[in-house]
């Protein structure tokens, strides 16, 4: 199996439109069922440079993405919010790692960011140990967060602080 990551280009929307399909994506997201490849298409062609989207491809195949959400707030300058979905065919193969590993040496090395914030459902537990991981810490449980197949679920807000500490230049 050869797994690589690269940066999200505009041709991906029927490949991450995919991913957002499968009902564990669906379930373990903030997506709705049944994403239109249009939004898709959109969205990648009006990222924001505040966003970072990696994808993960699998013998060639796109199966997974992962992405940096800098915050835009003058305060906040230094955090960013991570979201990520891997197909449902490719869960526990390490996917998921190589995404975050990757993301987190973009945010660590490259976009001097020192807090790196996510939330997790409570249930999803794969997903909380991958996090937990890569040094994130619960910092709280937000109760309804979202509806879930109908249901209310709550989420645990997670965290992550640079380990290096780096320092952050004021603008003027």
């Amino acid at each position: 199996m050869e797994l690589k990551i690269r940066h999200a280009e505009p041709g991906d929307f029927a490949a991450i439109q995919e991913i957002f399909v499968q009902p564990k994506a669906t379930s373990g997201t903030l997506q709705t069922p049944y994403p239109s490849i249009d939004i898709w298409r959109e969205r990648l062609s009006k990222m924001s440079p505040e966003f970072h989207l990696l994808v993960a491809l699998v013998d060639g195949k796109l199966v997974g993405n992962a992405g940096l959400d800098l915050s835009t707030r003058r305060r906040r300058i230094h955090a960013a919010h991570i979201g990520m979905a891997v197909h449902d065919q490719y869960h526990n193969l390490g996917v998921g790692t190589a995404l975050m590993a990757a993301l987190i040496d973009q945010a660590d090395n490259w976009l001097n960011l020192l807090r790196l914030e996510l939330t997790v459902f409570t249930d999803n537990k794969s997903a909380r140990r991958l996090y937990e991981k890569f040094g994130f810490v619960i910092e709280g449980t937000h109760v309804a967060y979202a509806l879930r197949n109908g249901v209310y679920a709550d989420v645990y807000a997670m965290a992550r602080l640079h380990p290096k500490q780096p320092r952050i230049e004021a603008k003027p």
